[in-house]
């Protein structure tokens, strides 16, 4: 009983490193759970969202378009749950400008449901609900209607549904029909599009830019009005899938089997199918044309041979008139009466000959009936021409047909596709690393100060320990004291960080998060393994670090335990061998210098200690400077030019002549822009048509006109990049970088997200969903956005193929030679904020889908989630300096308590005293800051590496003030440890300090 007693005496006594022990465990568990935590809420809570919607797991797509065999194939497929057939329209209509949007029909089978926000759901023909960013944009609201107009001239790859038939037209076959929406809406509802979480009201909706191929809204309308037998596409569920977490590997590997089966059996036959089911469709065409034709001549043949059989019967009774004349007259000059009536009663008979020369005679006399026969010879004439040339025209178009009808092809594309999905995994993975990284310079502190603290513990107690010893108690109920004291520290502060980590932390993380996206059913869980695993870790490393200080005093004979420890022996420093600096020091200045390098652990223990906490300070503000910078350097030292403006296709002329004329604009360039995926190719066939396996990202394709090459460079920067370490990269001179037709150039943000380098082969797809394998020929630097570069005559190679041809928004050969200049990059006169309303002007127009103008977006980029981050990440390493320079200045006092007390007895006087102390622990902490301010670099390069996000690259930069700020405030952390401090030194009593120990 008496040893429990004495041993809660001691904790109480050693409150201090009780406080600082739980306060590290405190911090350390808090960063470890805290950001795992409110990434691992976000994962669940989506995950659990897209099990409720349905979202698919499989989409498959198709250059021509679905049919009701391609679905009853797809649900034959060993894995698959269910099947959907989808069918969707482009369609366009008047919002301040032209707008387009999907429509889409909302699926019978509960794949891809979109969640109720507000309002009902359609269910009748005309009824529609909407997106809350078409609300916003629009000023509509529920009850309000909308005219649409279909748009035939461009949609993307889902809507791909019609294929060139026999004569050129778009036709699909003889009973597949094209979708078709009503044109006359109804607001009824609006919805949150499972594919797409994007919150209208955060971030993306201010910084993102939408190419001309994405459509600005969808529609969601019900079965009920919608028509047409051919399907934009078809999503699958996969079996199994839904017990899996769509962000867990194993998902990925579930759909993954069943995604390749598809490309394995399902989808060459269907294709080849498919175009068999086309030709039959342009040969059936054929035939009926020919039919038809066929009874079309043969009723035109029955009309002359008619006319003439009438032309014959007249010409024919003229001759039988003059015949009998002529037998008449001859018979008047007989030998009797009765031999003339004889002759007249009867019609004389006429050889063929005689008969058709008295024809011709009579024909040839009467100009009517030598016009009549003119006519039916011509009419017959024309007939047999027309007959030989719709023969000829059938047979070349029999003989053409195979051709002019391409391969078809599928696509198999998972979640990774869907560019909400892809940008949501992304963001928390990346912020995931984070809270990955940091706890290990937090344990690794905390076993640092823990050895500290408790090795000075036990070595207070040193005379104690031998006594216990030597009376008869074990080693190890001795070092239990020690143990558990550590132990109950570890689990306070751990049970109090697992209250910051899973409830302060997530919820700060949680809100940000939800400024950038929609997450419906979002809460706050615990994670009784990981918390468990968290503290079980800080534990292990404290009471590692107890177990080895108790070891070394323990080894020793409970006689030599329960003697006072020796002195230090003398020794010389460095300094004291370099004489001419050496003999320049004062006393005090001498004395500092021995202390501070005659104690090495003590040394290191406070460099490090203060070292790491100031590299985790540098190491966030390194982040937040290099976000902060993004912006800046894209749009004013990347983007050369002022104002980007976009127009569909039909208006890209007139939206020219706009910007031309308002003559704010000192030079520019037409480019094509255009809505794409960059996919890194397999080892297989780059055009497999399976999107996301290796990993994709959505990209902006420029197409740059071949004579104006050159022109590029004026208005973006190229540089061409390697990759570097520690998060730098090499960056090629200025200009030294050109575009050329044998490959295309790669922004360094998809580049570096994506694994791709100059030379590699990549798998472009362009706005009309086209898919082609193209080779890299460089990388250039670029910070926002995935800009990917591409000259016509190297875009017409890539695209112009079969497979474009196979769209119905796709050029025929004929024209495919010239593309449309959609959009056009200037630099214009005038100031930032002149440049910015000239920008908003242009939206007004009604022939410019967006203009972005680069100074507004230069001074309105922000980055929300990860400056939150970064702020959480200083907070808790300020944090941690704190606790690290407490801990270790009360090490210094306690360990000095003798020194102190004779410097008191030699006539010091307190402040004296205090400067005495404060010094050394300054000097300690200035070179730990010298220490951390590189290491701090250092590990901000390393993490910023990790950092791989849609469309940024984040080129590693720290400002001088960060450098500064980190260094001043581990000062000021410092100068405030002191303000605890010198209360502990003046309550030191010289004469109860000096007793013996004895």
């Amino acid at each position: 009983m008496a040893f429990v007693k004495d041993m809660l005496r001691m904790w109480a006594h050693s409150w201090k490193r009780f406080i600082s022990i739980a306060m590290i465990t405190l911090l350390g568990v808090a960063v470890l759970t805290g950001i795992y935590a409110g990434c691992r809420d976000a994962f669940r809570s989506t995950d659990r969202f897209f099990d409720a919607q349905g979202l698919h797991d499989v989409q498959v797509l198709s250059t021509a378009g679905l049919s009701n065999g391609d679905i009853a194939a797809l649900r034959k497929v060993n894995g698959v749950a269910k099947v959907q057939a989808e069918r969707s329209q482009e369609v366009t209509f008047d919002l301040d400008g032209r707008k387009s949007a999907t429509m889409q029909e909302i699926g019978t089978n509960g794949i891809d449901q979109p969640y109720l926000q507000e309002g009902r759901m359609p269910k009748k023909a005309g009824e529609i609900a909407v997106t809350r960013k078409f609300i916003r944009d629009s000023g509509k609201r529920i009850g309000s209607r909308l005219t649409v107009t279909p748009e035939s001239a461009s949609s993307d790859t889902s809507d791909t549904n019609d294929t060139n038939g026999a004569d050129g037209t778009n036709e699909t076959n003889g009973t597949d029909e094209a979708p078709s929406f009503p044109t006359k809406l109804t607001i009824v509802g609006v919805v949150l599009d499972p594919q797409n979480l994007s919150n209208p009201d955060g971030y993306s909706a201010m910084t993102s830019f939408r190419s001309t191929a994405t459509t600005d809204y969808t529609f969601f309308a019900p079965s009920d009005g919608v028509t047409g037998t051919l399907y934009t596409s078809a999503t699958l569920l996969v079996k199994g899938a839904a017990a899996e977490s769509t962000f867990d590997e194993s998902y990925e590997n579930t759909v993954k089997q069943v995604a390749d089966r598809i490309d394995g059996t399902v989808k060459t036959d269907r294709q080849k199918a498919r175009r068999q089911e086309l030709l039959d469709a342009g040969n059936k065409k054929i035939a009926d044309a020919r039919a038809e034709a066929d009874k079309k001549f043969a009723d035109a043949q029955s009309q002359i041979d008619a006319n003439r059989q009438q032309f014959n019967q007249q010409v024919d009774q003229i001759v039988s008139m003059q015949a009998g004349a002529a037998a008449a007259g001859a018979a008047a000059n007989g030998a009797n009466a009765g031999a003339a009536a004889a002759a007249g009663a009867t019609t004389p008979q006429l050889d063929e000959t005689t008969r058709e020369t008295m024809r011709e005679t009579i024909i040839a006399a009467s100009p009517e009936l030598t016009q009549a026969k003119q006519q039916l010879d011509q009419a017959q004439s024309q007939l047999n021409e027309q007959k030989a040339s719709t023969e000829q025209t059938l047979k070349t178009k029999e003989n053409e047909l195979k051709t002019s009808i391409p391969q078809v092809r599928w696509y198999v594309q998972d979640r990774q596709s869907l560019g909400g999905f892809s940008a949501l995994k992304s963001d928390l993975d990346s912020i995931q690393s984070l809270g990955n990284a940091f706890p290990i310079v937090f344990l690794l502190v905390a076993v640092m100060m823990s050895l500290t603290a408790m090795a000075r513990m036990v070595e207070e107690d040193r005379s104690l320990i031998g006594t216990y010893v030597g009376l008869g108690y074990g080693r190890l109920a001795v070092a239990s004291r020690y143990l558990l004291f550590a132990l109950l520290a570890c689990l306070i502060g751990g049970g109090l960080g697992l209250i910051a980590g899973f409830l302060g932390i997530p919820a700060f993380l949680l809100v940000v998060l939800q400024g950038m996206y929609v997450m419906p059913g979002l809460r706050l869980e615990y994670d009784w393994l990981y918390g468990s695993l968290g503290i079980a870790l800080f534990v292990v490393g404290v009471l590692a670090a107890t177990i080895y200080a108790c070891v070394q005093e323990m080894r020793q004979t409970p006689a030599a335990l329960m003697r006072p420890k020796a002195p230090r022996a003398g020794s010389r420093i460095l300094l004291e061998r370099i004489r001419p600096v050496w003999n320049r020091i004062g006393f005090l200045g001498k004395v500092t210098a021995r202390n501070i390098f005659r104690f090495k652990s003590r040394l290191i223990m406070t460099v490090g200690g203060v070292a790491g906490c100031t590299a985790l300070i540098v190491c966030g503000l390194a982040i937040n400077d290099t976000v902060a910078d993004l912006g800046i350097k894209q749009y004013r030292d990347i983007y050369q030019y002022d104002l980007m403006v976009v127009s569909d296709d039909s208006d890209a002329s007139a939206m020219r002549t706009k910007v031309v004329s308002d003559g704010r604009v000192t030079s520019s360039l037409d480019v094509r822009i255009e809505s794409g995926d960059l996919t890194v190719a397999g080892s297989g066939d780059g055009d497999s048509g399976k999107a996301g396996s290796s990993g994709s990202e959505s990209i902006q394709l420029v197409a740059v006109p071949e004579k104006h090459l050159s022109d590029l460079g004026e208005m973006v920067t190229l540089q061409p990049v390697s990759s570097g370490i520690l998060g730098t990269s090499g960056v090629g001179k200025t200009g030294s970088l050109k575009l050329d037709d044998d490959g295309v150039i790669v922004a360094q943000s998809a580049a570096s997200a994506l694994g791709v380098k100059a030379g590699s082969k990549v798998r472009l797809t362009n706005g009309d969903g086209v898919q082609a394998t193209a080779k890299v020929s460089a990388v250039n630097r670029n910070l926002i956005g995935s800009d990917v570069y591409v000259s016509e005559t190297y875009y017409a190679k890539l695209f112009d193929s079969k497979d474009a041809k196979n769209t119905k928004n796709s050029k025929s050969s004929e024209d495919s030679e010239a593309l449309t200049w959609n959009a056009m990059l200037a630099k214009l006169s005038g100031s930032d904020t002149s440049q910015t309303d000239y920008a908003e002007s242009l939206e007004e127009d009604s022939s410019v889908m967006k203009a972005v103008s680069c100074a507004h977006m230069a001074d309105s980029f922000k980055f929300d989630l990860m400056g939150a981050v970064v702020a959480l990440i200083v907070a808790l390493a300020g944090g941690l300096a704190l606790v690290v320079l407490f801990t270790l200045a009360n090490t210094n006092v306690s360990e000095r308590v003798r020194e102190m007390a004779t410097l008191k007895v030699l006539g010091f006087f307190d402040r004296e005293v205090h400067h005495y102390v404060n010094r050394e622990m300054m000097i300690l902490t200035v070179m730990g800051v010298i220490l951390g301010l590189p290491l701090g670099r250092l590990v901000g390069g390393m993490l910023t590496m990790a950092l791989n996000m849609p469309s940024l690259y984040f080129e590693v930069e720290v400002k001088p003030l960060s450098y500064v700020i980190a260094a001043v405030a581990t000062m000021a952390f410092a100068l405030l440890v002191q303000l605890f401090v010198n209360p502990v030194l003046d309550r030191i009593d010289p004469i109860s300090s000096l007793k013996s120990v004895e």
